[in-house]
């Protein structure tokens, strides 16, 4: 049997046709040389079996990555590493706001901002060069959960009442965000458009979504390590600790969860070539 004709099993229980190419894309991303994507391409493919599910397919071409090299592993699991910044939503918030920080934006997580009716806790403010940006960031943990159109309907109102309080002020907002961590509906988006909101998600706008903005930034969340455990992860979000590169440079963290020097320069050597221009 030819592995297009194998049918494989998305998480959300859809049945689809495997796709070597969209395998080889993914690989490619992860910054894995023609000769290390064949070869895994070949052991995946000589496993396949009626029904696989597409977790199973990711976790062996993983751990061929990680076998291969670190941080092709770290690169690979990039999508599902902004999951692990949950439950909750305010790791995200957190580095959606350290995305914009490096961005050159001064940012805010968290900040109170009174509108004409109601106050509102606004998850990120960031300012640059005469653009005042507030954002609501919706995190989801379930990667079949899509953002659809209540999230904008909802964000909006907020923003409208907001602007509402302060127009004709020099401290009037004049960019409304919503930030997800999966994607908008069709609907979602229609209505971001003709409302004046900036859509930001996974892969949204296209060439511009989270995953450009972090592979081009060089901002990588710690949750892509492979050296770090949950435990450690967890311990250095409750620190403000969200990006490789906030680690690389404030590596003390590592001396109070009393990792030896010769793990810490393992977990060290491996964030710092996630960043680029350190």
């Amino acid at each position: 049997m030819k592995p297009e004709d194998l049918q494989i099993t998305k998480s959300s229980g859809e049945k689809v046709s495997f796709s070597i190419p969209k395998l080889r894309n993914s690989l490619y991303k992860s910054g894995a040389d023609k000769e290390t994507v064949e070869k895994i391409i070949n052991i995946v493919r000589d496993e396949l079996y009626q029904g696989i599910s597409t977790r199973e397919i990711y976790n062996r071409a993983f751990a061929l990555l990680k076998k291969t090299k670190a941080i092709y592993a770290s690169k690979y699991k990039l999508k599902r590493a902004i999951y692990e910044l949950g439950p909750t939503g305010f790791p995200f918030e957190k580095f959606i706001g350290a995305i914009l920080q490096y961005s050159g934006y001064e940012v805010s997580v968290g900040k109170i901002l009174q509108g004409k009716c109601v106050s509102h806790e606004v998850d990120v403010i960031a300012k640059k060069n005469g653009r005042y940006i507030v954002a609501e960031c919706k995190f989801h943990s379930e990667k079949t959960t899509t953002c659809n159109i209540k999230v904008p309907l909802y964000i909006h109102s907020r923003y409208r009442d907001i602007l509402a309080q302060y127009k004709n002020t020099k401290n009037c907002p004049n960019e409304g965000w919503v930030v997800t961590n999966t994607r908008f509906t069709e609907d979602a988006i229609i209505y971001g458009k003709c409302s004046d909101l900036y859509l930001l998600s996974w892969d949204f706008p296209k060439d511009n979504g989270i995953k450009d903005r972090i592979d081009r930034l060089g901002l990588y969340p710690i949750t892509v390590s492979t050296l770090l455990t949950l435990r450690e992860k967890q311990f250095l979000l409750s620190r403000d600790i969200v990006l490789c590169r906030q680690l690389a440079n404030d590596d003390f963290y590592l001396d109070h969860l009393g990792i030896s020097e010769i793990r810490k320069e393992k977990i060290l050597a491996e964030v710092r070539m996630l960043c680029k221009d350190l």
